[in-house]
């Protein structure tokens, strides 16, 4: 059984924490290197960072499978559509179809909230990723370099899915 439960509390946004240095760890550091995966944890993904995000409008989600903390989620409203800021699922328990149910998700609350597409950001060499995102009917829309300082920048592409 999937669980979708947001985010309201401190204690929440600390297990996020957990999660995030494991699941960045165990995925990231063969694309990005290990100096880099520290960086961007600390600045996007620390307790601190996140609830700046929240206070400006970012809202986590942590998913469950079976009882146990399985990934997390977070987005935010934009104008016409939501952006897909982080899906992250535990190496362990990939292939349970965590990530489609939260995109599904996803995909239900642009729905509520009439938004006409969600938005997100993918690493270009996140060739998994890639490869899942077009499944669930992404389309590549542009490409981006970002500086996020100390010299390192997120190279990736720009994902949409039209929302009917």
């Amino acid at each position: 059984m999937i669980n979708i439960t947001k985010a309201t509390t401190n204690q929440q946004l600390k297990h996020i924490e957990v999660l995030a240095k494991e699941i960045w760890n165990e995925h990231y550091v063969k694309i990005i290197g290990q100096e880099q995966v520290d960086y961007m944890l600390d600045k996007f993904q620390s307790f601190s960072a996140m609830e700046v995000q929240v206070e400006n409008g970012l809202e986590y989600y942590t998913l469950s499978f079976n009882n146990k903390l399985a990934g997390y989620l977070a987005f935010k409203e934009e104008s016409d559509q939501l952006f897909l800021s982080k899906i992250y699922v535990l190496a362990a328990l990939r292939g349970n179809k965590i990530a489609k149910h939260g995109m599904n998700y996803v995909v239900s609350q642009a729905q509520q909230r009439g938004k006409g597409g969600i938005r997100l950001t993918v690493n270009k060499y996140n060739e998994g990723a890639i490869k899942a995102y077009a499944k669930m009917g992404f389309e590549k829309i542009d490409d981006v370099v970002a500086d996020i300082g100390k010299g390192y920048v997120m190279d990736d592409f720009v994902l949409l899915k039209k929302i009917d």
